[in-house]
């Protein structure tokens, strides 16, 4: 209790709140933006927060990635183009509401719902990392090894066309990782006499290139792009009728969203599509969705916002990402000299509480955005890309540049952009690349570690059981690809039969 008093003693400063409150503008703006998306915003933000204190720093980060998530579902709403892919389930039955002539009732049941959503995971959140701390205590080099190896095969599972393409972009991540200098040995690799390099490459101006130029080339050609716009007067709340109609539904996709936030990898966007699917399943008009049902908004919404506290709670807790704004916001946490996962627990319980905080506000936040700020949204749909997409390119200059004062970081930050350009055209997340990239450290620091302490014997990793316990869900969640591809071969020879 007193770890939680001093956290929220750490937030509640008025230029921490205002910088929450900044963050959650910026996040529903980028999310309300076709083509923008909060780990692009996180990206871009990260070298600008170096100057500030951690807390007000990861706080913003926080509120950023809460209300982009909300903020998807504005552009859904409207134009039927979700401004962040958890937004897309919403689309299915936001849309056609609109286009009954009730964009209003729309955009509130989606806030009410997302809100809701988002503080159901966050009291989830106050409960499981007390827990988590006390397993956190058993932690040496060898747990944390384990551990991260774990994080890193969990990338099969995160956004891309296949796992293995997940996989081969996530070993990139490690390979980049290993150039500079090696910590235990002094030894140089792949620097290549380039004096910048024997520090390694900074992730910063990684992130900046490939979030925001790799998807500003990537969408270049669709410049012109037109949507038929609906434009919204003033939001509407759903009645205490209509919330008692709904109210099942929104506690089952916020638990739901919670449960599948958690889960290393998985991200909001699952939680949304999975909260459609059990909105429709327990549904008893199951043949009004896709028309405008207010059961297709609350579904996703409340599933996708619930996502994005309970993805915080491995990304703060266990050092493992939930999502790939996590993944940025766990970089976010070592730029500022934070060790992310059971240290981070055990050291400075506060700062875990001031970022539940401020995820708290920021949800506070959105609701009265979305219950106000409707129109002025609505209007923010008509921006043309070819004014947006230079501010985005500029933004990633003087963020790239700012980080180290070094153009070596620029062109790190350009030719990283092509490359995330080359990826998102072959189906290669980038995500998986950036756990790559920080996790491959933590693996091969850790197993140094272990060595020395084991004396080079690797065979003695297998005597703590939280090792094999690690090393046991890695096994299986590299092989459940696998048995995905089995299942389907056998249930397509089955109705072959």
């Amino acid at each position: 209790m007193e770890a939680v008093v001093q956290g929220l003693g750490l937030l509640l400063e008025p230029t921490n709140i205002a910088l929450i409150l900044g963050g959650v503008v910026i996040g529903v703006l980028v999310g309300a933006l076709p083509g923008l998306s909060s780990p692009m915003a996180i990206a871009l933000l990260i070298p600008f927060t170096i100057q500030f204190e951690p807390v007000p720093a990861i706080s913003m980060m926080a509120a950023l990635y809460c209300a982009g998530t909300f903020g998807g579902s504005i552009t859904a709403i409207l134009i039927n183009a979700p401004g962040a892919p958890p937004a897309a389930a919403t689309a299915l039955d936001g849309y056609p509401m609109a286009k009954k002539g009730q964009p209003g009732r729309a955009l509130g049941l989606a806030t009410v719902s997302s809100v809701t959503g988002g503080i159901f995971s966050l009291v989830i959140f106050i409960f499981a990392a007390p827990l988590l701390a006390s397993v956190a205590l058993e932690f040496r080099p060898p747990e944390y090894f384990a551990l991260a190896v774990f994080a890193l095969s969990m990338l099969a599972s995160m956004s891309g066309r296949s796992s293995l393409r997940n996989l081969i972009s996530g070993a990139v991540g490690v390979l980049i990782g290993t150039i500079g200098v090696h910590l235990t040995t002094g030894v140089e690799r792949f620097t290549f006499d380039i004096p910048e390099l024997t520090e390694g490459i900074h992730f910063v101006p990684v992130l900046i290139g490939l979030f925001a130029l790799g998807e500003m080339l990537n969408q270049s050609q669709a410049l012109d792009s037109a949507f038929e716009r609906i434009r919204a007067t003033a939001t509407k709340l759903p009645s205490l009728k209509e919330l008692k109609e709904l109210k099942y539904t929104i506690l089952r996709s916020s638990g739901l969203g919670t449960f599948i936030g958690i889960l290393p990898a998985e991200g909001s966007t699952v939680a949304a599509i999975m909260g459609y699917n059990e909105a429709k399943r327990w549904s008893k008009k199951k043949e009004e969705f896709g028309t405008g049902t207010p059961e297709g908004i609350v579904g996703p919404e409340a599933a996708n916002n619930a996502a994005a506290g309970g993805a915080m709670v491995p990304t703060l807790a266990l050092g493992i990402p939930g999502s790939g704004s996590t993944a940025l916001i766990l970089a976010a946490l070592i730029m500022h000299g934070f060790r992310p996962g059971p240290y981070l627990i055990n050291e400075t319980p506060e700062f875990i509480y001031a970022i539940f905080g401020a995820m708290m506000v920021a949800n506070i936040g959105f609701l009265a955005i979305g219950l106000a700020g409707a129109k002025v949204f609505s209007l923010v749909t008509f921006i043309p890309n070819r004014l947006l997409w230079p501010a985005v390119f500029t933004f990633s200059m003087i963020g790239s540049y700012s980080y180290g004062a070094s153009m070596f970081d620029v062109w790190v930050m350009l030719i990283s952009g092509i490359v995330g350009f080359l990826m998102l055209r072959h189906g290669f997340a980038p995500a998986p690349l950036v756990m790559g990239l920080i996790l491959g450290k933590l693996v091969e620091e850790t197993f140094s570690q272990s060595m020395i302490i084991y004396d080079n014997n690797f065979l003695r990793l297998f005597e703590s059981p939280i090792v094999l316990m690690f090393f046991a869900f890695t096994l299986l969640s590299l092989s459940s690809p696998l048995w995905g591809l089995f299942r389907q071969r056998r249930a397509t020879a089955k109705e072959g039969t």
